[in-house]
């Protein structure tokens, strides 16, 4: 494996335990059962368009997942998209 899988490999589990910590039990659930199951085949583009979705503030995530009256930022909509249909929460389009 070379250094640069490593790197993607060590990422990944990073984010994984991000995800599946953040603080609310709802927020672990939602955000690290997407995690487990989306990471292994996220690009490192889709990798670091994720991390980036992490360092948000919770309550502000939790309201985009949650609420569809809420509008998510536009950089974030359609891994927003992708994290309710994932849920049930949303229809797939």
């Amino acid at each position: 494996m070379s250094s640069t899988n490593d790197d993607l490999d060590l990422r990944r589990r990073r984010a994984a335990y991000r995800a599946a910590h953040r603080g609310t039990k709802e927020m672990d659930w939602l955000m690290g059962r997407y995690a487990e199951a989306k990471l292994a085949v996220m690009s490192e583009a889709e990798l670091s368009h994720f991390e980036r979705f992490l360092a948000l503030p919770d309550p502000e995530l939790q309201g985009w997942i949650l609420d569809p009256a809420i509008v998510a930022d536009r950089e974030f909509g359609d891994l927003v998209s992708a994290l309710r249909v994932f849920h049930g929460l949303q229809p797939l389009n």
